[in-house]
């Protein structure tokens, strides 16, 4: 935890799971995190895989750190944007080689193995990409997996779950519980 507002780096792409998308941002920003969202392709409206369009803060050529945390939301056809993508490698390698926390869910963990971020962590993702995850780590069957300094969740209805446990690793679990409280979730 930084001792300073944390601050985290969601990227997103043509393609990104938009639930995913704005559930993290959301949560963490209603933690009290600084969120700041990167397109990769600069700051026009990225067309997610339902087709809602996004915003971006920032292009991803701008982006500068350090982040405590950085998370790849899903999708099909956006994380596979991530896999191609050779800027957001640089930022994802440069963010392991200091220490720094990265968490990706549902297809985005393939990401991860495309990158080398995270080799031999314990993982979870979406089943579509069991076969590259589980080649490039430790495969787990749970909703929500957490590997030292990687995070990772299976999909859109893990997505709550998943920006809970990254609110709790950056601001502790008494400012996850309060947030949760109003969101209603049954017990």
């Amino acid at each position: 935890m930084s001792a300073s507002k944390p601050r985290v780096l969601v990227p997103i792409a043509d393609g990104t799971e938009e639930m995913e998308f704005t559930i993290v941002v959301d949560v963490l920003r209603r933690a009290g995190v600084e969120v700041v969202t990167a397109g990769l392709d600069g700051t026009r409206p990225h067309r997610c895989s339902r087709g809602i369009a996004i915003v971006p803060d920032v292009p991803l050529a701008e982006v500068r750190g350090p982040f405590d945390l950085i998370v790849l939301p899903g999708g099909g056809e956006g994380s596979v944007r991530f896999e191609r993508s050779a800027e957001l490698g640089a930022v994802l390698r440069a963010q392991q080689a200091a220490g720094g926390g990265i968490a990706a869910i549902c297809a985005a963990p393939s990401a991860l193995a495309a990158h080398g971020i995270g080799k031999g962590a314990a993982m979870t993702a979406h089943p579509s990409v069991r076969d590259a995850v589980a080649a490039h780590g430790q495969w787990c069957e749970e909703s929500v997996v957490e590997s030292g300094t990687i995070v990772t969740a299976r999909g859109p209805g893990t997505a709550f779950e998943f920006a809970l446990v990254l609110v709790a690793r950056l601001c502790g679990d008494d400012i996850a519980a309060r947030v949760r409280a109003p969101m209603m979730f049954e017990d």
